[in-house]
C-alpha cells in the first residue's frame, strides 16, 4: 500500500482535498470528527492507495462529501467551526511527502467580503450536477459585462 498524492486548499466553510488517482475503483472515504481516511485501487495498475490524516481542527462528518472522477477523488471536509482558517491540514506540523497545497485554488479568504459564503453551496450543487453536462455555475459571469462598460467610459485621449 502506498499513500495517494494529494493537494488541499482552505475555504471559509470547508477544506478541500483532491487525491490524484486516475481510474480509481473501490473508493473508501472515512470522515471522522478529527481524522480523515481515504483508500482506493488504481484502475491502471491495481495499486492500492491508503491515506490517513489527523486533522488540524474538527469537521462535521455528516456535512462532508466526496466525488470521484476519472482523474481524481475530490473530498470536501465541512469545518465544524466555519470561518476559522486552517494554516495546515494536519494536526501536527510534520511534512507529508504525498501532500501539497493546491496553489491554483488557494485563496486568502480571511480578508475578503462574504462573497465566498456560497462556495460550499456551489460545491454541493456541482456534486449533484457532475455528469459531463456544462451546467456548472458561472462563477465570474458578472465581471465580463462590467469590463466592457468600463472601456466605453474611458476618455478620448486625442
Amino acid at each position: 500500500m502506498h499513500p495517494a498524492t494529494a493537494k488541499w486548499y482552505d475555504r471559509r466553510d470547508c477544506v478541500f482535498i483532491e487525491f490524484l488517482v486516475e481510474d480509481s475503483k473501490d473508493v473508501n472515504v472515512n470522515f471522522e470528527k478529527s481524522k480523515f481516511g481515504f483508500s482506493c485501487l488504481s484502475g491502471t495498475d491495481n495499486m492500492k492507495y491508503s491515506n490517513e490524516i489527523d486533522l488540524f481542527e474538527s469537521i462535521d462528518q455528516d456535512g462532508s462529501k466526496h466525488r470521484r472522477t476519472d482523474r481524481s477523488i475530490l473530498c470536501c471536509l465541512q469545518k465544524a467551526e466555519s470561518g476559522k482558517s486552517w494554516p495546515r491540514l494536519t494536526k501536527d506540523k510534520a511534512k507529508l511527502n504525498w501532500l501539497s497545497v493546491d496553489f491554483n485554488n488557494w485563496k486568502d479568504w480571511e480578508d475578503d467580503s462574504d462573497e465566498d459564503l456560497g462556495n460550499y453551496d456551489r460545491f454541493s450543487e456541482m456534486m449533484g450536477n457532475m455528469g459531463g453536462e456544462d451546467d456548472l455555475p458561472d462563477l465570474d459571469g458578472a465581471d465580463d459585462e462590467s469590463a466592457d462598460s468600463d472601456d466605453e467610459k474611458m476618455p478620448d485621449l486625442e
